[in-house]
């Protein structure tokens, strides 16, 4: 979801150098090729259902013998994090909503979605809240993921006055490498610039920003990412940290961008982007998540057929493979 905004400091984050664990060699030569299935594997709900107008920024999360997907539905007033279950990745049955904003907690009353989910002992999950021109990152755990408990909200906020992330937070993603958890999340300025850094934490509660941020900038005067950039998804593979990205062009039409590092902090932009092709994601491919399973990378992914900014795009949510490739000297970095 794209954002606005207003502001404060940081007050829950203190900043440092520091990049993700070394990796192995790394093949230069290796690039990645999308194949979406032609239809919604999860499609929006029905009038008066809390995914009515939108169902998109999957969290998808396996356990030994079921999925969960953690996503966002909008009903035209509120985004909440709803829940659907899968054998197979493919075919879902939704359970309903389990995560809402609580005003008391200072988390406004429209937002408590667009996060990120992984599973140890247990479930934690990362999401978006507080006013919808300027929100936040919270964070929740679960034994089933139906009941959470919420920590105090938010675990992550503004940058001080005049930095990239001073007037807003959202679209965290989490990958855990060595001893610490990573967040890359989007950033918001005051000139309403959207671009993408990098937290750690020991414990999921407790972040320390990297100093350098944004790890991922605009792209230039007519790319498809020139007007923001928004909604990582990260994973490892062939020695080197791979993301895909939303990228917002000037019709505010959303399509996915890639992006790969050695270390997690200095990222390459590749000139691979994945569109829609379908008419029901002709105009946003966007939030996509990961899952690496034995060489095999799928990712679900939102899509919609209206070109708006954040909402009301009759988002629905896709599935894909992607198939690594020999790419030409171009692209090999």
């Amino acid at each position: 979801m794209a954002l606005c905004v207003a502001s404060l400091g940081c007050l829950s984050c203190g900043y440092s150098d520091f990049r993700l664990p070394a990796l192995p060699p790394a093949d230069p030569q290796i690039g990645y090729q999308w194949e979406p299935r032609p239809n919604p594997v999860l499609p929006h709900g029905a009038a008066g259902d809390p995914d009515s107008h939108d169902a998109l920024n999957p969290s998808v999360v396996r356990l030994p013998h079921e999925y969960y997907n953690f996503y966002s539905g909008y009903d035209g007033k509120t985004w909440r994090t709803l829940l659907a279950s899968s054998a197979d990745g493919l075919s879902w049955v939704k359970q309903g909503a389990v995560l809402s904003a609580d005003p008391a907690a200072g988390e406004g009353s429209s937002i408590a979605a667009n996060g990120a989910a992984i599973y140890d002992s247990g479930f934690d999950y990362w999401y978006q809240a507080g006013a919808p021109d300027n929100p936040q990152i919270g964070f929740a755990r679960s034994k089933d993921g139906r009941a959470w408990s919420k920590s105090a909200f938010p675990v992550i906020g503004y940058g001080p006055r005049g930095s990239w992330d001073e007037r807003a937070l959202g679209d965290p993603y989490v990958l855990k490498a060595g001893q610490y958890y990573y967040l890359f999340y989007l950033g918001q300025d005051r000139a309403r610039r959207q671009r993408l850094g990098v937290a750690r934490s020991r414990d999921g509660e407790h972040w320390t920003k990297l100093r350098s941020n944004p790890i991922l900038d605009l792209g230039a005067y007519g790319a498809f990412d020139e007007m923001g950039l928004g909604e990582p998804a990260v994973w490892i593979a062939h020695g080197y940290y791979w993301m895909l990205y939303t990228g917002r062009d000037a019709g505010e039409h959303r399509r996915l961008g890639m992006a790969r590092s050695r270390d997690g902090v200095h990222w390459d932009k590749l000139p691979t982007v994945f569109a829609g092709a379908e008419p029901w994601d002709s105009q946003v491919v966007c939030d996509a998540t990961i899952e690496l399973q034995e060489g095999r990378l799928t990712a679900w992914f939102g899509g919609g057929d209206a070109a708006r900014p954040d909402q009301n795009i009759n988002g629905q949510i896709g599935m894909a493979t992607l198939h690594a490739v020999t790419v030409t000297a171009r692209m090999a970095k």
